[in-house]
């Protein structure tokens, strides 16, 4: 399956705002954003010229779509299926990124980023419910329990991030159970119960066109 291997840093620098891409990296005073603050290239320090409207939506789904590490044919179906469903769009489409199992087990704290926690999925290290999942995409209902198999539980990254997770950064709709090495979807998060700094209405503008 194709994905962006590029360097990450520029993502966030094209966006001028930190999409926390990299980790514990994006704390430090050592992120590129903190160092360089203009987009990447040649031009990227001279040439800041007024964005249209077109402009304005394309860089908002340009950064939703970064920020859960998404191809543009894989966000499309996300928009596609989020337009299907009863209520907002816009808020749909986030509440169906953040089930995504990736997601899940980096809000959860089991993982540094987005990118580390797709990795873990795809190698098996984690179990919906019991059963060895291994597919990020994966959409999580309420009451699914997210837990990190019984050979993983002594992987030192999984620790590591957890120690890092700061008091209060969980989300409502989740539930950690640190002992355990597991979560519970407690259940659909509502727009103020996620913390993505986006707009989503943007994008739905763009891809009604």
């Amino acid at each position: 399956m194709a994905r962006y291997v590029g360097p990450v840093c520029k993502l966030c620098r094209r966006e001028e705002k930190k999409l926390f891409l990299k980790g514990a990296k994006c704390f430090s005073p050592k992120c590129p954003v903190e160092k360089r603050q203009a987009p990447p290239g040649q031009h990227g320090r001279t040439r800041r010229t007024k964005l249209s409207e077109y402009g304005v939506q394309l860089r908002e789904k340009q950064k939703l779509r970064r920020i859960y590490g998404l191809l543009e044919r894989q966000f499309r179906n996300y928009y596609e299926k989020a337009l299907r469903i009863k209520g907002i769009t816009g808020e749909n489409l986030l509440r169906l990124l953040e089930r995504r199992l990736d997601n899940v087990v980096y809000r959860l704290g089991f993982a540094p980023s987005r990118n580390a926690a797709r990795q873990l999925v795809r190698h098996r290290h984690f179990m919906v419910n019991n059963r060895t999942v291994d597919i990020p995409s994966f959409s999580l209902r309420p009451g699914d329990v997210v837990k990190v198999r019984d050979k993983s539980r002594k992987m030192e990254l999984i620790h590591a991030s957890l120690r890092k997770m700061k008091e209060g950064r969980l989300l409502p709709w989740l539930e950690l159970d640190k002992a355990n090495l597991a979560g519970t979807v407690l259940e659909i998060p509502g727009r103020a119960d996620i913390p993505t700094e986006a707009n989503e209405n943007l994008v739905v503008e763009l891809y009604s066109k």
